[in-house]
């Protein structure tokens, strides 16, 4: 049926809850109308179909065959406009807090908080979508982002969160494939694994004092990819106690030597307009939690930097 030919709706409601309720009586009770109203809208409806939908008798209505199929019809349609307006209201109240992050860090240390998340706030939902290669956010993308990079790489900064120690790692089984005991200067003769074209490996070299260079014969992107590969023995890679806290404990993956030096940072980073109440709770406890977390990891701003 076209929606020009759709049946007066006022009409289609007092049938429905008169046949739903068996009297006009009550069907008026429950639309707040006047009992001759129902009894108006069904005969219109009546009339518009050309069809008797309801017998009446003094006490009740009853439907007829032709009503009972269209009753059918008409409840299920109502009900369907009924659970679309739920949805939509429900969606519309609902409190969703957008995070941008990069994707080690949402993987391997934020997503496993949500459930200790949800304790704290349960009327809030938390959407995380990583990102490998932004520099800013924008109120349109999320209402806040968590970014790894040096001073001045990045837009936007409200916070640094923590800037813990680089150091090198791989799995049990590599390290035992190797000859005698490992030293940083061993390392560019080992299988590294880039997450870039080589720069941050060179960075961390001359961090420690080596005066090396390599480069990326393929290059991953994300430290998450970096440190699967690492903890499967393809090769030894670069990582941050936020990033293999669990993988240490657990024996899966292992510190290859000892040096170790901070280089990038956590950076909270948040759109032009103003944060809003749930991202600024998100934020203190973010920046609570992880110094907390990680106390050796060293803080190089514990206020805002707006």
């Amino acid at each position: 049926m076209a929606i020009d030919r759709l049946p007066p709706l006022n009409a289609v409601r007092a049938f429905e809850a008169a046949a739903r309720l068996g009297s006009y009586v009550a069907a008026s009770q429950a639309l707040h109308v006047t009992q001759p109203a129902i009894g108006r809208h069904v005969k219109n409806l009546e009339d518009w179909l050309g069809v008797r939908l309801l017998e009446r008798s003094s006490r009740d209505v009853k439907l007829t065959l032709q009503g009972a199929h269209y009753y059918q019809a008409v409840a299920e349609s109502l009900q369907i406009l009924a659970d679309a307006g739920t949805r939509l209201a429900r969606r519309d109240s609902e409190r969703w807090l957008r995070i941008l992050c990069v994707p080690a860090f949402a993987s391997r240390w934020l997503t496993p908080q949500i459930e200790a998340l949800r304790a704290l706030r349960p009327e809030l939902k938390i959407a995380i979508e990583p990102n490998a290669s932004f520099t800013a956010v924008d109120q349109r993308q999320a209402d806040l982002a968590i970014a790894y990079g040096l001073p001045g790489e990045l837009t936007g900064v409200r916070e640094v969160l923590i800037r813990p120690e680089v150091f090198a790692v791989c799995s049990p089984s590599y390290l035992a494939r190797l000859p005698g005991q490992l030293q940083a200067a061993d390392l560019p003769s080992c299988k590294l694994i880039h997450v870039d074209d080589g720069t941050w490996w060179n960075s961390w070299f001359a961090a420690i004092g080596l005066r090396v260079r390599v480069t990326s014969d393929a290059s991953h992107m994300s430290n998450d990819i970096v440190l699967n590969l690492a903890q499967r023995g393809h090769g030894v890679a670069l990582a941050t106690e936020v990033l293999v806290q669990r993988e240490l404990q657990e024996g899966s993956l292992v510190k290859c030597v000892d040096e170790a030096v901070a280089l990038e940072s956590y950076q909270l980073l948040t759109p032009q307009n103003a944060p809003g109440e749930d991202a600024l709770w998100f934020m203190e406890w973010i920046g609570r939690t992880l110094r907390e977390s990680f106390p050796s990891a060293n803080v190089a701003s514990a206020s805002p930097l707006l």
